[in-house]
């Protein structure tokens, strides 16, 4: 048995024997989905080693499934100041914001315009899509009446993995998160914006800095947090930045001394143990063996992990059998699970009418306890992998944890995924100790868009890195 205490599943097993209600079939289905999913603190350590491994590799320009792309900026010092138009491009809902910061390390939000981009779009050519961005930022100005600077700074927020060679150019490596647009692998994103805005009339905004969302989430805490050096989304996608010294970073042509943040595009870490199910999933994507990491932790893809395993217990009558039941892929979402996971009540009410509303009628009590147990089995792994990958960063900074960190953390998965920020905190308490207390985990609101503009302001400020 783990340390760390029972997987779910196995508190299934264990109450449906007591019940006298499980089958020798099913306890031994159970045990071997409980094992698949089974993320151990050993397992964790072995990750922490193979991670700062694949580090080493990509900030020297080896081969390696973490990228360490350089972005040519360092964190906040708390006293940029200005107001600066921010673009967040990060999936199908993008936004425009107009943000003002005080010189003091607060900053507020005066305007937002929030975008959704159609399917066509999304997987059309590159230019219907920054045309379409660019006509949005058109749409957001006249709606708000907003009046341009002869030189509007904005910050452009590109949550894709790109190859940064300054502040303001950025060559897009790979598509992520479903976007197919054609053209726009290659090519640099912020030409391609700047043609877009320029076609549009906008020729008074000047893009001032490019960067990912994470960096956003780091800039924006860092802003008024000096102890920030990490900034993590964990939502339909998930990736890590952090603040590195330059001269490790070896693949820089030109390092300058002092200290840049680093985007390790962690999604696509590969040296980690999948099962069939992830490797089912994989096959699926348009992506296959890619972003193998982000396939096990994500807000896109636990829910349809889930469903995969959901789907061989109905075929093997272990659930649902005495109803009507089928879930076809990509009909079971993460939020469904965070749904199934919040009910606390005793017969499981909140997840018997969730069923219903499916069509799923006259569940058994097990039914429902069982489809539980899965959700929490598979999230409990996703969020132990994400303490390893959180540990992994900051004992690289800082073997052993000396110092204060403050990670910035933003996206709907640790904001509304139920006791998945609680289980990374008890996670790196298995890792480190009392020690890992001086790793304050904080949520970030709003980190790709109110950060993005912090980062234009640290770039404007002449304080950016270029190769």
């Amino acid at each position: 048995m783990a340390m760390y205490g029972q997987p779910d599943l196995r508190e299934v097993i264990f109450a449906l024997e007591g019940d006298g209600m499980a089958s020798q079939k099913l306890r031994d289905f159970l045990e071997s989905i409980n094992g698949k999913f089974d993320f151990t603190t050993e397992d964790m350590r072995r990750m922490v080693q193979s991670f700062h491994l694949e580090m080493g590799n990509g900030l020297s320009g080896r081969k390696s499934s973490l990228k360490m792309l350089p972005a040519f900026v360092d964190r906040a010092t708390g006293k940029e100041k200005g107001h600066f138009v921010a673009l967040d491009l990060g999936g199908t809902n993008f936004r425009v914001i107009q943000v003002e910061l005080d010189g003091r390390g607060h900053a507020r939000v005066n305007h937002t315009g929030k975008f959704v981009i159609p399917n066509a779009v999304m997987r059309g050519t590159g230019t219907q899509l920054f045309n379409f961005i660019a006509q949005s930022i058109e749409k957001f100005i006249l709606r708000y009446e907003i009046e341009l600077e002869k030189k509007s700074k904005l910050g452009f927020t590109f949550s894709f993995p790109i190859d940064q060679k300054n502040i303001v150019s950025g060559i897009l490596i790979n598509w992520t998160k479903g976007f197919t647009a054609t053209g726009v692998i290659g090519a640099n994103v912020v030409k391609l914006l700047e043609e877009a805005i320029r076609k549009y009339g906008l020729e008074n905004i000047q893009v001032a800095a490019l960067a990912n969302d994470t960096v956003g989430a780091l800039a924006a805490k860092s802003y008024e947090d000096p102890d920030c050096d990490v900034g993590i989304i964990f939502g339909t996608g998930t990736n890590a930045c952090y603040r590195e010294k330059t001269a490790n970073i070896l693949k820089l042509k030109n390092p300058v001394s002092g200290h840049m943040i680093v985007n390790t595009e962690w999604g696509n870490y590969s040296k980690i143990k999948s099962n069939e199910y992830d490797d089912k999933l994989d096959r699926a994507t348009n992506n296959p063996g890619r972003q193998r990491m982000e396939k096990m932790i994500s807000g896109m893809y636990l829910g349809e992990v889930a469903r995969l395993v959901l789907s061989d217990m109905i075929r093997s009558k272990f659930i649902f059998a005495g109803c009507k039941a089928r879930f076809s892929k990509g009909n079971f979402k993460t939020r469904h699970m965070a749904l199934v996971e919040s009910d606390k009540s005793k017969d499981l009410i909140k997840i018997e009418g969730y069923l219903e509303g499916l069509g799923i009628l006259d569940t058994t009590h097990e039914d429902r306890a069982l489809l539980k147990g899965v959700c929490r089995t598979i999230s409990r792994r996703a969020a132990r992998i994400s303490a390893a990958a959180i540990s992994s960063v900051v004992t690289w900074m800082d073997p052993k944890l000396r110092a204060k960190h403050t990670v910035a953390i933003d996206g709907t998965l640790y904001e509304k995924y139920p006791n998945f920020r609680r289980t990374i905190v008890a996670a790196l308490r298995e890792l480190h100790g009392d020690a890992a207390k001086r790793t304050k985990l904080t949520q970030v609101k709003d980190g790709s868009g109110i950060g993005v503009a912090v980062v234009a302001a640290v770039a404007s400020r002449g304080k950016s890195r270029s190769v």
